[in-house]
């Protein structure tokens, strides 16, 4: 029997008087891939901050099981074409050793460019090579932000297919952070639809039927336009154009 790894109770956030989540309860379990979707505004980013610890809730509970060990890939995030980084190096910089560096890279797939720069790589390869880096110390969670943004369809599927493995293997829960339902269904076991309250939950060929994600979304695929207009640093802060952190509530791709 799967255990839960993170518990919320009827959470509720608002920013500057604005209701961003509402009553919003759900458990993330041990073994079992959740799939987050919702349109834009529907409060995705801010349910993962507290879901990482980053935001507290203005009421509610949320509960982490002991021992939780988080491992987190963020959307996007932004080095220095100048910095002189290889593959390998850039996962080092978690203070991790040159075997769980190597180990890392070796289970997404890309050990043979631990020694090529991290600025060369591939939209799908940089993606393995953040993927590496939040399963360094064999976390049992793991939080993926879009974690197939910028690569294209046959890389899509082969990730999707390595995650759902790496479940496995590392018998953790994930969540996902997706925009397309549908490309996603092979690789999920729920689907949580948020528009700032839970709207639906379950299975995604049930989730696909309810009227509730029909009224978001229609009879086509679950698919909505997201501008990502910043970067984020390696610990996946929010920067701005000039590479400073900004403050407030954090990513605007809810």
């Amino acid at each position: 029997m799967n255990n839960p790894l993170i518990t919320l109770d009827r959470v509720n956030k608002a920013f500057a008087d604005r209701p961003v989540l509402q009553n919003i309860s759900l458990q993330l379990m041990q073994g079992e891939i959740t799939t987050l979707i919702g349109p834009n505004g529907a409060g995705k980013s801010t349910l993962v901050r507290i879901i990482l610890g980053l935001v507290e809730p203005d009421s509610g509970s949320v509960s982490p099981a002991d021992r939780l060990k988080i491992g987190y890939m963020p959307q996007k995030i932004s080095i220095d074409p100048s910095l002189p980084i290889s593959t390998s190096r850039f996962l080092q910089l978690a203070n991790t050793s040159n075997h769980a560096c190597h180990e890392a890279l070796e289970m997404v797939g890309i050990s043979h460019l631990a020694k090529s720069p991290i600025q060369s790589l591939s939209g799908g390869e940089l993606q393995r090579a953040l993927l590496a880096r939040a399963i360094l110390r064999k976390p049992n969670f793991l939080v993926l932000d879009e974690p197939v943004q910028g690569v294209d369809v046959m890389g899509q599927n082969a990730l999707y297919t390595m995650i759902a493995k790496l479940s496995k293997s590392l018998n953790c829960g994930i969540l996902m952070v997706s925009h397309d339902l549908h490309l996603v269904m092979s690789a999920t076991d729920q689907v949580i639809c948020l528009n700032q309250h839970i709207c639906c939950q379950g299975h995604p060929e049930q989730v696909t039927k309810d009227p509730a994600y029909l009224d978001i979304f229609g009879q086509t695929k679950a698919i909505y336009t997201h501008k990502h207009d910043h970067q984020h640093s390696i610990h996946g802060e929010v920067l701005d154009g000039q590479g400073n952190h900004q403050h407030g509530e954090g990513c605007n791709h809810d």
